[in-house]
This record gives C-alpha cells, sequence and structure tokens, in this order.
C-alpha cells in the first residue's frame, strides 16, 4: 500500500512539474508565434488595384440626355443644312450611341411594320432615322421631323454591373409645339473605350384603349 501511494505521489508530481514547465514558456511560444505574424510592417504591403466598370446612375442619365439631343441636333441640321448633312451627322450619332460594331443591336423603332420592324443593322437604323434607303421603302425620317426638345421620365433603372436597363416615357416636342410620347426602353453597355452605347432600344406608342 505504502508502495503504491509513493508511486502516486511521483506521478502527481511529475504532473505539477509538467504543468509549471507549460506556463513558464507559454508566453515566449506565444510571444514567438504572433511576432512571426508581424515581420513586414503594414506600410511594406503593395497597393491593390481594382478594376470597376460598374454603370452608374449618372453614365446613364447622360447617356439617355446625349440621345435626345442627338436627335434635336439631327432635326434642326437637315432644316438649316439639308439632308445630306443630317445623313452624314445621324451616322456619326448611330456610332457613338449604339453598339452596332459590337455585333447586332435590338432594336425595334416606334413606326416600323412588318418584315422591317426590327433594325438590327446600322443601316437599317440609319434608314430609319434619316429614310432614303431603296431597301427601307416605307422609311420616311424619324429624325427629320422637326424635334426641338426632348424629356425623358424613367418609370426605373436597373443596373447589373456593365449593363443597365431603362423604362419610362420619351416626350418629343417640334417645332409647332406637338408633343408626341413614345414608350421606350434602353439597355445600355459599357464598351472597351468606357462609354455606354444601346445595345437594346424597343420605341411603341402609348396604348390606348376603345
Amino acid at each position: 500500500m505504502q508502495t503504491n501511494s509513493i508511486k502516486q505521489l511521483q506521478v502527481n508530481l511529475s504532473v505539477t512539474a509538467a504543468t509549471l514547465a507549460l506556463l513558464v514558456t507559454a508566453p515566449s511560444m506565444a510571444y514567438g508565434q504572433v511576432k512571426n505574424t508581424t515581420t513586414k510592417p503594414v506600410s511594406s504591403t503593395p497597393k491593390t488595384s481594382v478594376v470597376n466598370i460598374s454603370i452608374t446612375e449618372a453614365e446613364v442619365l447622360a447617356a439617355q440626355k446625349a440621345w435626345g439631343e442627338a436627335l434635336v441636333n439631327i432635326s434642326t441640321t437637315y432644316d438649316q443644312k439639308g439632308m445630306a448633312a443630317a445623313r452624314t451627322l445621324a451616322d456619326k450619332v448611330i456610332d457613338e450611341l449604339y453598339a452596332y460594331q459590337s455585333g447586332l443591336v435590338l432594336f425595334k423603332p416606334t413606326l416600323t411594320t412588318g418584315d422591317q420592324t426590327f433594325r438590327t443593322t446600322h443601316k437599317g437604323a440609319l434608314s430609319y432615322f434619316v429614310g432614303g434607303d431603296s431597301s427601307f421603302p416605307k422609311d420616311t425620317g424619324f429624325a427629320l421631323k422637326g424635334w426641338r426638345k426632348v424629356e425623358i421620365r424613367n418609370a426605373g433603372i436597373f443596373i447589373v454591373g456593365n449593363t443597365a436597363t431603362t423604362m419610362g416615357n420619351v416626350s418629343l416636342t417640334d417645332k409647332a409645339g406637338k408633343v408626341t410620347i413614345v414608350d421606350k426602353t434602353w439597355q445600355f453597355i459599357r464598351g472597351n473605350d468606357g462609354k455606354l452605347r444601346i445595345i437594346v432600344h424597343h420605341s411603341s406608342l402609348p396604348y390606348s384603349p376603345k
């Protein structure tokens, strides 16, 4: 019995000694671990490069405004300088505001019918705005109708990354003061040059119940 008690006492003493040793060395171990993770000051960390191509609401509103101003400019140019100047300007406007250079654009103008309802090519869009193309015999030139003022009222704007979709109506006032209202949906995308361009343009006259 005495022998067993002595052995148990020896075991207890050994455990106690090991515990004390661990307590003594633990602070230095912890210090060593912390020190190892902070070997360089924060100021030495390289600057992180960030690329953000998300469209902002301000950019969307600016793109819409540019479209309205372009329509008025084509109309006034036609009145003051004639068809050739208006066509040249319209061709430039389409390149700047629509993404035809990247492929097709889903463009459904207000006043188109039949197999020429949709204008997925630059050629079709140009004809709609200024006419004069035998391939589109019904086009009379929407941008040549004497527009002097454009007001855009958005029902909503939905932005996801580098695309933005808008829906609302547009009020068009001609030089006689007559106002035409159309319902319009646009979708914009940011191009490689950083500019917003239209990839979807759907326009129609408001529904009038009988």
